[in-house]
């Protein structure tokens, strides 16, 4: 191979990050390269993170892999024993382009790979210029990076430091370069996203950010959040959701679960009570508006009462995007150490909290059928409308930013014709 291929998981921040990464890497002058951007949210990500490096080296014997991410950062002996692996870089190496210069040589120690410093001294989060997201048509922009709260299950601090924001101004500039690119739609994104803000002079909030994005940068046609803390949700970002059209009705909650006790064990801030208060408000202000979530079955000291009431507790807040992830004991965090399910019964019951999900998801579409959708259309022939339903929308160019009327669905997805073109 030549040039520099990255292979990313996890989170819209990750792809964003790998953009960085690459044009660090190519402007060290790195060639030959595979750099693995890796997630640490569950055991899962990371066991596929060392199953992809393993296939990279196969089929690139030639090739300097490089490693990083948050499993990178939090488990960074794991993979500096990995014969395939030649250099791990922390998350604050890797977007730096003297990490890739100097690189040691083939066949070192694990100890002389490692290139991994300590997050917690990280106390900025400097702003990264990119023109283009490779294969997407929406543009991601990083406002924040770590968290301060200190889920019982959360590895990510660990793997991101504490939180620090992008200074507003730097963020309005990178969001005006995406869109002199060609993008129309803008998704903010971060690890904590909604406490933007609160390191910066002032303490703008992430509404006060949005809100001065589309003022600024007036060509923004679709603006959305990656994801969202309710309980953190401000008058600025209520403003947002009840007067401007361009700040798209849909929003991905960390809710995690359903059950009070529960909740509390994970320290979460939020009740169960605050959540549908924050979605009923929400569907009053714009009816057109859904809902995502991520939530964890099988948590430790879960009853199946518990579980019961997280699956109500989706229903309860209309959640018609919902991923389900099956408990992670993460190494290093307080609920690694409670009482564990059997693993037999944590998949069986992600199994039951996916079908709720199914089921929801299926009622949403059935409630589109017959509407109007603006889409815009992303480039493996499906897109999505504001309140972020997939479309199939094979004849239509990527980018296309379109009004169609939906006519169907096949159960993943809704089915539609141009508003301009009769049905064949």
């Amino acid at each position: 191979m030549s040039g520099v291929e990255v292979i990313t998981f996890g989170c819209r921040l990750n792809t964003y990050e790998s953009e960085v990464m690459r044009a660090e890497a190519e402007k060290a002058g790195l060639n030959n390269a595979v750099l693995v951007n890796t997630c640490a949210v569950t055991g899962e990500a990371v066991r596929q993170a060392r199953q992809a490096i393993r296939r990279a080296r196969r089929t690139n014997p030639h090739a300097r892999i490089i490693v990083t991410g948050c499993a990178a950062q939090t488990e960074s002996a794991t993979f500096a024993d990995m014969p395939e692996v030649d250099v791990v870089l922390g998350n604050e190496e890797k977007l730096k382009s003297a990490s890739y210069r100097a690189l040691p040589d083939f066949g070192v120690s694990a100890e002389e790979k490692l290139r991994v410093n300590d997050i917690m001294s990280v106390r900025e989060t400097a702003p990264q210029m990119v023109k283009l997201i490779d294969g997407h048509v929406r543009a991601f922009v990083q406002v924040q990076n770590g968290c301060d709260h200190r889920c019982t299950f959360c590895i990510i601090p660990y793997g991101r430091g504490n939180s620090r924001s992008v200074p507003m101004g730097a963020v309005v500039d990178q969001a005006r370069k995406l869109v002199e690119s060609g993008y129309s739609e803008i998704v903010l994104t971060g690890v904590d996203a909604t406490s933007y803000g609160a390191d910066l002079p002032g303490k703008p909030s992430l509404g006060q950010l949005a809100r001065t994005l589309l003022k600024q940068v007036p060509e923004i046609q679709r603006l959305r959040l990656s994801s969202i803390d309710s309980i953190e949700a401000d008058d600025h970002l209520w403003g947002l959701i009840a007067d401007e059209p361009r700040f798209m009705p849909h929003l991905h909650l960390s809710l995690q679960h359903g059950d009070d006790m529960i909740l509390k064990r994970m320290k979460r801030r939020h009740s169960s009570a605050d959540a549908v208060a924050f979605c009923e408000r929400v569907k009053t202000l714009r009816p057109d508006a859904s809902f995502g979530a991520d939530m964890i079955a099988g948590f430790p000291t879960e009853t199946e009462e518990m579980f019961s009431n997280a699956r109500r507790h989706a229903e309860d807040c209309g959640i018609v995007h919902l991923h389900v992830f099956p408990y992670s004991p993460r190494p290093g965090t307080p609920a690694a150490r409670m009482p564990q399910l059997d693993r037999a019964l944590v998949k069986e019951r992600a199994g039951r909290l996916r079908e709720t999900g199914n089921r929801l998801h299926a009622m949403h579409l059935d409630r589109m059928v017959g509407s109007t959708q603006k889409i815009l259309v992303e480039n493996n022939g499906l897109a999505h409308t504001e309140n972020f339903t997939l479309v199939d929308a094979a004849g239509l160019e990527p980018r296309d930013l379109v009004p169609v009327t939906i006519t169907g669905h096949n159960g993943r997805h809704l089915t539609m014709r141009p508003e301009n073109r009769p049905l064949a």
